[in-house]
């Protein structure tokens, strides 16, 4: 310090009009968490540290020393944290304007010098508000500045408690750069602590191109500057200069798994808008994926500090991506947590779906590209978009796999349509909570016999997005359920040559003696082995009338459909007294139950139906 500046007092200072006020403010409404005030002064050092990299490219008084660095010192005895680095610094009157008043922000006064530079000299600036550093005051009673302006032997320290006024006294600093002090609260300790302190760190701070060093005390009292962060935006690096293993690396860092990524997708988006992503799928479901929620997680950055994980940058039956998205081109809000509704938000959504469909559709036409294996994993959730997309729609349903009656391998739609018999005009499908349930299912015995290829849909979200698909090919998508009508224009290729009876009467009587709780009764052809079968006319489907009830929704009572096998030998007897006049009233309560039963259906009164069931077995044994 010079002899001049040794002699000057220290200085005090009212903050500008209405200051008190913000300042209040900026503690207690703008930030959402405390732990909010680290990542914003380690983006004010970053910001100053880039500032004198850049001057001093013409000017080599100003040039960085080589070990430039933040560092960070918590001292648990004193209850204070420092935060210390090589940048630019701050004159006196640079401190009194910067910290004196809210919203002035020095990082874009900067900024608004640097139109003329050349781009890949322009520093990468975070702070562009000027309120980032008031959030010292949400954990901090005091807060002390000591600066040294790069090119000067003046240093002043800045002191305030963030109430009304601020002093400027001479100091002294060995190097240009800054050191701030902040006097921590008595609930404020748990920021003194260095494993939190680094957990802060690596959420918010980790892929700032400078280097960061926390200060640790080993088990024996001594002290030790350790590494905090990675240093290194892995995505800024040309994919060129990428190892696998480092792809791999990054990928079980961001998403906290274990297994290679199944797709590593590493680009720049240049023009309109600018940004850099590198996103990963999956080749694994994690253990709790479908209890999640159903928002993306992929890490928003904004000129390589991180935003936040909430910007939900692909829909929502993406969010197995994984991944960071980092830009310079997006407005933020003053507290830096919260978007502003942008169209540069809305092109960097748009162009990073449109990336991640266009390569789920790439390796869906691989052959052996494990995708079959990916779908088994994500298809569920990928399925979502049938329902809630409709931009994609089309896209997703020329990928998705689904199983049929066809075989074990999972089948396409296009791999379906080509497999169509002449005359059929539908895709059919069956809807359940069972795969294995399906495959056994009654409905599908006339479209075997039939050879008719049937689509078996047991995830819960296939209750749903038939509807909204609607057609594939122009070819319509329909249940089985709403299908009676379709199996006769097919011959059964079943060799089953057993006479059917007449159920003329029969048909009158059950319905009679079942009054309300069926809609009808009626005699089909589609079963071959099962003696009756439920089924819906319009309107929601059985497995769709159970998925409303159990998701709560109001599900007025649908009576069903009862349809019976005129070959079947039960239904035989039944028809056979019919003729001779006698009651069917006791079967046709338990044939309804049975028919519940193999759809999985809830029985309205299970031990009435054990109780019936064992009494009408019983008869023909007491005989």
């Amino acid at each position: 310090m010079s002899e001049t500046n040794t002699q000057k007092t220290a200085e005090k200072h009212e903050f500008s009009a209405e200051v008190g006020r913000l300042l209040d403010l900026v503690v207690h409404a703008l930030y959402s968490d405390r732990e909010i005030f680290l990542r914003e002064l380690v983006a004010n050092a970053a910001d100053a540290t880039d500032k004198r990299r850049f001057e001093g490219l013409t000017d080599s008084a100003l040039a960085l020393p080589e070990n430039a660095s933040i560092r960070i010192h918590p001292d648990k005895a004193q209850k204070e944290l420092t935060i210390s680095d090589d940048g630019v610094g701050m004159t006196h009157d640079e401190l009194s304007q910067n910290l004196g008043t809210i919203a002035r922000s020095g990082t874009r006064a900067f900024g608004e010098k640097l139109n003329a530079a050349k781009p890949e000299d322009r520093p990468s600036l975070i702070g562009q508000f000027g309120v980032g550093f008031y959030a010292a005051f949400m954990v901090a009673d005091r807060v002390d500045v000591t600066s040294r302006k790069a090119g000067s032997d003046e240093a002043w320290t800045w002191s305030s408690d963030g109430k009304g006024s601020f002093t400027l006294a001479p100091a002294s600093r060995a190097t240009p750069g800054t050191d701030i002090v902040l006097h921590m609260k008595d609930d404020a300790d748990e920021f003194l602590d260095s494993w939190r302190l680094r957990s802060i760190i690596r959420k918010w701070a980790d892929h700032i191109s400078w280097p960061i060093t926390l200060r640790e005390t080993k088990e024996d009292g001594t002290t030790e500057d350790q590494a905090a962060n990675e240093g290194t935006a892995l995505w800024s690096k040309p994919k060129s200069e990428i190892t696998p293993e480092q792809y791999a690396e990054f990928y079980r860092h961001i998403s906290h798994a274990f297994d290679e990524p199944y797709a590593t997708l590493h680009w720049r988006a240049e023009g309109v808008t600018e940004f850099t992503a590198l996103l990963f799928l999956p080749s694994a479901r994690p253990f709790d994926f479908m209890e999640q929620s159903r928002e993306s997680r992929i890490h928003l950055h904004v000129r390589r500090m991180f935003i936040t994980d909430e910007a939900e940058l692909v829909p929502n039956w993406m969010r197995f991506v994984q991944g960071v998205v980092d830009t310079e081109d997006l407005p933020l809000n003053v507290s830096r947590e919260m978007l502003q509704a942008t169209p540069v938000l809305a092109r960097i959504r748009k162009a990073v779906t449109k990336r991640v469909l266009t390569e789920i559709g790439k390796r869906a036409k691989e052959a052996d590209s494990g995708f079959n294996t990916f779908w088994e994993n994500f298809g569920a959730v990928i399925k979502e978009g049938l329902w809630e997309d409709a931009e994609h729609r089309t896209e997703i349903a020329g990928f998705a796999r689904f199983h049929s009656t066809h075989g074990d391998e999972l089948v396409t739609l296009d791999e379906y349509v080509s497999r169509m018999k002449d005359g059929q005009d539908a895709i059919y499908y069956l809807t359940g909570d069972n795969l294995d349930a399906l495959k056994s299912s009654a409905q599908l015995e006339g479209f075997r016999a039939r050879g008719l290829e049937v689509l078996l849909l047991s995830d819960p979200v296939d209750g749903f997005w038939p509807e909204r698909l609607s057609s594939y090919q122009e070819k319509p998508l329909r249940s089985v359920t709403h299908s009676h009508g379709d199996l006769e224009k097919f011959e059964s290729t079943d060799a089953d040559t057993t006479e059917a009876a007449d159920v003329e009467k029969l048909v009158p009587a059950l319905k009679d003696a079942l009054g309300e709780q069926v809609k009808d009764v009626r005699s089909t052809v589609r079963l071959t082995g099962s003696a009756v079968v439920i089924t819906s006319d319009g309107g929601p489907d059985l497995t769709m009338q159970r998925l409303m009830r159990r998701s709560g929704q109001s599900m007025p009572a649908m009576p069903p459909i009862l349809e019976i096998n005129p070959k079947h030998p039960l239904i035989k007897a039944l028809a056979e007294r019919v003729a001779k006049g006698e009651s069917v009233k006791d079967y046709a309560s338990v044939l309804l139950d049975l028919a519940r039963v193999q759809e999985g259906e809830p029985l309205p009164d299970p031990t009435g139906f054990g109780r019936s069931l064992a009494t009408l077995l019983a008869g023909p044994a007491a005989e």
